[in-house]
């Protein structure tokens, strides 16, 4: 018998039938606002393909090409919707912290709103996790 797998949210919004206003969409990824933004402008890169969390990805050529991918992707959101920030943020919530287990990069047009917020998203040993 088959057992019943929970829908991933982000697989929903990466699929077809979505009714999230996406900012970018290719074969590789797609963006969207968060809908808790933390920041003046707060966007999430979500790959297509399922990947459950950072911890997934593994050394190889693929997965360099998709992360630096992601970050291209912010980049060029952030740059077109907040071109004068103070600074921009990108990052990966590392497991236990992720809140869904669908891999995504944060990305942030500083400053956090409210500035609290800045708290959650202290960097860890590496410049891109959580």
């Amino acid at each position: 018998m088959a057992r019943a797998i929970s829908p991933c949210i982000f697989c929903q919004i990466a699929g077809s039938s979505n009714s999230t206003p996406l900012l970018h969409s290719d074969d590789k990824v797609v963006a969207f606002k968060d809908i808790n933004p933390s920041a003046f402008r707060h966007y999430l890169v979500v790959p297509v393909e399922h990947i459950p969390t950072v911890n997934d990805l593994q050394r190889r050529n693929e997965d360099y090409t998709l992360v630096s991918h992601m970050i291209n992707v912010g980049e060029t959101l952030l740059r077109r919707d907040a071109p004068q920030p103070n600074q921009y943020r990108f990052g990966f919530h590392q497991p236990p912290f992720n809140s869904v287990d669908h891999l995504h990069l944060h990305c942030f047009a500083l400053p956090f709103i409210p500035r609290w917020k800045q708290l959650k998203y202290v960097f860890g040993t590496t410049w891109w996790v959580y």
